[in-house]
């Protein structure tokens, strides 16, 4: 009997909202789910490993990449490119195994239009402080391109309700445990149609 097709999540959040470090231990518990690898043409920062967190290319071998129709989704962002291979997403799902990907509402949006199976998570800061704190924590980014990231991040709240679940990364435990949840279909009280979630986002962008 051939396997059942297995499910895509997709994780998106504003920049400095801690998606990364929740999905890294998302893996970590679910050692089955596939982490989808994207390539991006910026540079590896002093924590990242290649073929770990990206494969990191020229900006020529990426524009091969996409005439050769190898991902399933690409654009710009600061400046920068990314990217979702296909090698990293099809081959999984029809063997019957689950995929997260980790992008940025725009990506997201379009997995949506030629996936539309997928189930999407959007993770939230629990506030601007906290956001801003977090993005000035990395301690690699200039005061111009923290403030530039940080309206940036607000920008992309907007979005929010794009996406099939909603997660408030207050409490990383909980938060942690929020996303496994999703991954392992038991949140439906995570959807992103409840009331403290309009209220939260609100305070964020106001």
């Amino acid at each position: 009997m051939p396997a059942s097709r297995g499910k895509l999540f997709v994780v998106s959040a504003p920049s400095g909202a801690g998606k990364t470090s929740l999905v890294r231990a998302v893996l970590q518990h679910q050692p089955d789910l596939h982490f989808s690898i994207s390539y991006t043409t910026r540079t590896k920062r002093e924590s990242e490993q290649p073929g770990r967190d990206y494969f990191f290319v020229k900006k020529e071998e990426f524009e091969q990449l996409i005439a050769r129709g190898e991902f399933l989704e690409h654009m710009q962002v600061f400046g920068n490119f990314y990217g979702t291979p296909r090698s990293q997403v099809e081959p999984f799902l029809e063997s019957g195994r689950s995929v997260l990907l980790e992008i940025d509402w725009k990506g997201a949006r379009r997995i949506s239009e030629t996936m539309p199976e997928r189930r999407s998570i959007f993770i939230l800061p629990p506030s601007r402080e906290a956001l801003e704190q977090r993005l000035r924590g990395r301690g690699t980014d200039s005061n111009e391109v923290i403030a530039r990231r940080l309206a940036d991040s607000l920008a992309d709240l907007s979005h929010w309700d794009e996406f099939d679940y909603v997660i408030v990364n207050d409490d990383f435990e909980r938060a942690t445990r929020e996303l496994e949840e999703v991954v392992l279909d038991r949140a439906e009280h995570l959807r992103r149609d409840r009331p403290e979630v309009t209220t939260l986002v609100r305070k964020l962008l106001r």
